[in-house]
């Protein structure tokens, strides 16, 4: 498993001002306790949203397994009402099922039009969201998506990364979630932007070694509790009992650093695409050399990448 075991800070009773000033600049993950949520704390009971969330349709992933993994999509899509979404959810062993008894449920929220209209509960969920106050520790302007987020107990979900700050609210239930440095991507066995490292507390060090140098920050959520992600930064989230929860993002960059046709708010900066595009064409031309001179010149291009983009700022 992974070498170092780092718990992620908790603090209570953070300011607006605390945070911009002095934690936010630190580009760490952090939990913050106590914030004013509202009153859906108290309030979202299984009985309490299913009544007030009603029988809209949703989309949600069911799998037969514990581990999601989205690189070979080990889970099917399917549709439920919210109602029984939220039952079925909460239920270890269901009557009513898809693939198997015992199988696991999750929503990720979408817009009405996934394909042009981002996530957000106070527009697809009014009648929950007007129950939880969004922490304002950013602009409104820089506001971009509200995620409304329900898991079955025991669910993990895959290692990945986001391109915009957000903060994991956990409005109900318990989390514990496990994150990675930017810094140690390279440890991660990517594929895009998530590892193929599914068991992270026992991996196949023989097929994944250099997983073992990942830098391991880890903490537990608990009803009322914010966690704020980083962009970037990896994580990894198992549901230890039934849960609800809210992303809430925001750009960290100025708007037009983001691809403008990204609802889901998970494609890289425009400028970082351009670059893996100029990369890819460079590697292709690479190609058209012998093995002796490509693996020369490619080492030579590793080592001006080093020098005039690599950051001495961060851990």
């Amino acid at each position: 498993m992974a070498e170092q075991r780092l718990p992620v800070p908790r603090l209570r009773g953070v300011s607006r001002e605390q945070f911009m000033e002095h934690l936010y600049p630190q580009r760490k993950p952090l939990v913050l306790e106590g914030l004013d949520l509202g009153s859906c704390t108290s309030k979202w009971t299984v009985d309490y949203l299913s009544q007030a969330g009603g029988s809209k349709e949703v989309k949600v992933h069911v799998a037969a397994v514990a581990q999601m993994d989205f690189i070979s999509k080990n889970f099917v899509y399917r549709t439920l009402p919210f109602n029984k979404l939220v039952q079925r959810a909460a239920e270890e062993t269901h009557k009513e099922f898809f693939i198997s008894e015992d199988e696991k449920y999750y929503l990720r929220s979408l817009g009405e039009d996934p394909r042009k209209d981002v996530a957000d509960i106070r527009q697809q969920f009014p009648s929950l969201g007007g129950d939880i106050k969004f922490p304002i520790f950013f602009e409104e302007e820089q506001f971009f998506s509200s995620v409304f987020r329900i898991s079955s107990p025991g669910l993990q979900l895959w290692t990945h990364y986001d391109v915009m700050d957000n903060f994991l609210i956990q409005v109900t239930g318990k989390k514990r979630v496990t994150l990675f440095s930017p810094r140690d991507a390279h440890y991660l066995y990517l594929s895009g932007s998530k590892s193929e490292v599914l068991n992270i507390d026992s991996p196949d060090l023989d097929k994944y070694p250099l997983f073992a140098k990942a830098r391991r920050y880890e903490c537990f959520l608990e009803a009322g509790d914010a966690l704020f992600i980083p962009a970037l930064w990896f994580h990894n989230v198992i549901s230890e009992e039934f849960g609800v929860g809210v992303n809430v993002f925001w750009k960290h960059l100025p708007s037009e650093c983001y691809d403008k046709t990204d609802t889901y708010g998970n494609k890289d900066p425009v400028a970082a695409s351009r670059a893996v595009q100029i990369l890819d064409r460079a590697l292709k031309t690479l190609a058209e050399l012998p093995e002796e001179y490509r693996d020369f010149y490619a080492r030579q291009m590793v080592l001006r990448i080093q020098d005039k983009a690599y950051s001495k700022n961060f851990e």
